[in-house]
């Protein structure tokens, strides 16, 4: 019980940046005494601040928000990238889409325009977009399941890549560092996206503008000449400037916000 509720109050500070030991109690049904408690528990940790009579989330890319909050976060953006992503299909491709957040927009743009295509992916999210759709192939990999974020890993999940080759991979970053690489909150997350860019003819990062600067624990990958990137126009110029040296083949799109908030019914 505990546990849970403390995971609702970093998901809670999580969506809403700050909030008040009230409105925190009242979110997770829970007594002021038991929230201060808890507060403390998660300050401890480094989750969260606590602040003048509430807390706010900490300043770090080293949590990780549940799926499904992590989804919601700069929606717009993420489904203007997989709509460019998704122009880039063509038929009988073989294409593997990752666990990422932006990735699962792709594969909801599928859903919406199928194509004949075989998806292969390591994410229960995306299979389950894509289930029973005409013409789409999915093949989800074998191995351990990490349930927060909804995917398989594992040395299963690695031998499996051996034995399989793709025309295109779209690949998602929990963050892009400083120094110009990609980063992973999870170990074998990190080693099997390592895998994936070894088994693709062409791999492209999926990243909104809000990724960029921070770093997560486990390195994936350095953008440079050998990946392509979608992100958002709010990237800032610097940061184009560095991947341009790099040689990173860099697309931004811009985005409208009012007009994908109409789309939340067409990506149930």
């Amino acid at each position: 019980m505990k546990d849970d509720r403390l995971s609702a109050i970093r998901h809670y500070l999580f969506e809403k940046t700050s909030a008040s030991i009230h409105e925190i109690a009242e979110a997770v049904g829970a007594s002021l005494p038991t929230v201060r408690r808890d507060l403390l528990t998660l300050e401890t940790e480094g989750a969260v601040h606590r602040t003048h009579g509430g807390a706010r989330i900490a300043d770090s890319a080293g949590i990780e928000a549940a799926f499904e909050v992590r989804e919601q976060t700069c929606i717009a953006a993420k489904r203007a990238i997989g709509l460019t992503a998704y122009a880039d299909l063509r038929p009988d491709m073989s294409v593997f889409l990752d666990a990422g957040t932006t990735v699962l927009q792709v594969a909801r743009r599928i859903r919406m325009n199928p194509l004949p295509i075989s998806v292969f992916t390591n994410c229960l999210a995306v299979a389950q977009v894509l289930t029973d759709i005409r013409d789409v192939q999915v093949t989800l990999l074998g191995g351990r399941l990490r349930s927060r974020n909804a995917s398989v890993l594992g040395a299963l999940a690695e031998s499996m890549l051996d034995r399989l080759w793709f025309d295109q991979l779209f690949l998602g970053a929990s963050t892009v560092g400083d120094d110009g690489c990609t980063y992973t909150m999870d170990e074998d997350e990190a080693r099997l996206n390592e895998k994936m860019i070894t088994r693709a003819a062409r791999t492209t990062v999926l990243a909104d503008a809000s990724k960029f600067g921070q770093r997560a624990t486990y390195q994936v990958t350095r953008l440079d000449d050998r990946l392509d990137l979608i992100t958002d126009d709010s990237l800032a110029s610097h940061w184009l400037d560095k991947l341009a040296q790099a040689g990173c083949r860099t697309r931004t799109v811009g985005f409208d916000a009012d007009e994908s908030a109409e789309l939340d019914g067409d990506a149930a």
